[in-house]
């Protein structure tokens, strides 16, 4: 848009720049007589005169004050009507429509009608009575009709004005898109921060929580469990330096294919998982795809520290009006223990602000019945 009203504020300058050296030449050519002295001199000096304030429309807009633009105006309306007097070609009254015109763009359209309709009266007055040289050769009608030009001008001041104005709202337009941008690009490292939180805080405080125990095995003397515990951490690491390589893949992603990546999801924890899907399934909008997997990822991350070897199963539900996604895992198996103690909460925290942020809404809680009984339950429902 703003190349756009660039090149038409260049072509509207190009314009006046021609049609003022053509207005100029013509008249100098066709306006007689001209000589040395008497008349001739006279007409010379006034054509000279005409065409130097005919150039004022070239000087850019808002240099002269209102005030010095309609003393100019009203000067070249006088050489006009002076030089008109003259004229025995009535090629002079080029210099009369074009300061009409020129008043109907730069002036205010009541001023602007004053002065055109003065310049009319001015030219048909020198023409209908005997004032000047050029007295019978050319019909006063002509004079009368020089301030319709002003139509013109004022059309072309519209025009500028529009211009202008679709000028300011591509701006403002611009300035908006730029703040919403930044408001995006807030709000996309706030997520990337959740992300970064579920991807290695639980990684960490489980590794952490390994080493621990491996450090007291030892003091202790059990080697055999001391290197299990390491396993362990190991086991952990690896899981988080995957989560981190499928973070940047994600963050680097305009789109998920969310039903692949949910079972590949599945596939790198240890135990059983199923995913389960209802409905027809259909390509979600990038973000709600996003939210989803991230919700998985925390849902698979806890169960495999709180539960190990717990079956987990993966529910997707596609609804006319919303999606609904599930993470359930089973009690865990008899004997197993927690990779990890409790956590400090902010996985579903972040979980929440994450959904909220494309107006879904995130339960978590105890199963209490049915054949998963004694597990865990993470429920997500994103509106379409």
């Amino acid at each position: 848009m703003r190349a756009v009203t660039a090149w038409l504020t260049a072509e509207n300058h190009l314009l006046q720049l021609f049609s003022t050296a053509t207005g100029i030449a013509v008249c100098a050519v066709l306006v007689h007589p001209r000589g040395a002295s008497g008349t001739g001199l006279a007409v010379l000096c006034l054509l000279v005169l005409n065409s130097l304030l005919l150039c004022t429309r070239l000087i850019p807009e808002g240099t002269l004050s209102p005030r010095s633009q309609t003393a100019v105006l009203g000067a070249g309306s006088v050489a006009a009507a002076a030089l008109m007097s003259m004229d025995r070609s009535g090629s002079a009254s080029l210099f009369a429509f074009f300061v009409a015109g020129h008043a109907g763009y730069r002036l205010g359209q009541r001023a602007a009608v004053i002065l055109a309709a003065a310049t009319s009266l001015l030219c048909a007055t020198v023409l209908l009575f005997p004032v000047g040289s050029g007295y019978g050769h050319v019909s006063w009608y002509l004079g009368a009709l020089t301030g319709v030009s002003v139509l013109v001008g004022i059309s072309n001041r519209s025009h500028a004005d529009a211009l202008r104005s679709a000028r300011d709202a591509a701006r403002q337009a611009e300035l908006a898109s730029r703040s919403e941008a930044r408001a995006e690009a807030l709000a996309e490292r706030a997520r990337i921060a959740r992300d970064v939180h579920d991807v290695l805080a639980h990684s960490l405080a489980g590794v952490n929580m390994q080493l621990e125990v491996t450090d007291a095995l030892l003091e202790s003397g059990a080697v055999d469990e001391a290197r299990q515990a390491a396993q362990r951490a190991q086991s952990l690491v690896r899981a988080g330096l995957t989560e981190v390589q499928r973070t940047v893949r994600d963050l680097r992603e305009d789109a998920l294919p969310l039903l692949d990546t949910l079972r590949a999801m599945l596939g790198s924890i240890p135990g059983t998982g199923t995913l389960s899907v209802d409905g027809s399934p259909r390509e979600l909008p990038v973000r709600p795809a996003q939210v989803i997997v991230r919700c998985a990822q925390e849902g698979l991350t806890n169960a495999h520290k709180y539960a190990p070897g717990a079956p987990v199963r993966l529910h997707l539900a596609y609804g006319p009006d919303e999606t609904a996604f599930e993470v359930v895992n089973s009690a865990p198996p008899a004997g197993s223990r927690p990779l990890a103690g409790a956590g400090g909460g902010m996985g579903l925290v972040g979980m929440r602000e994450r959904v909220e942020l494309v107006g879904g809404t995130v339960t978590a809680g105890p199963v209490v019945d049915g054949d998963d009984a004694g597990g865990w339950r993470v429920r997500v429902v994103i509106p379409v």
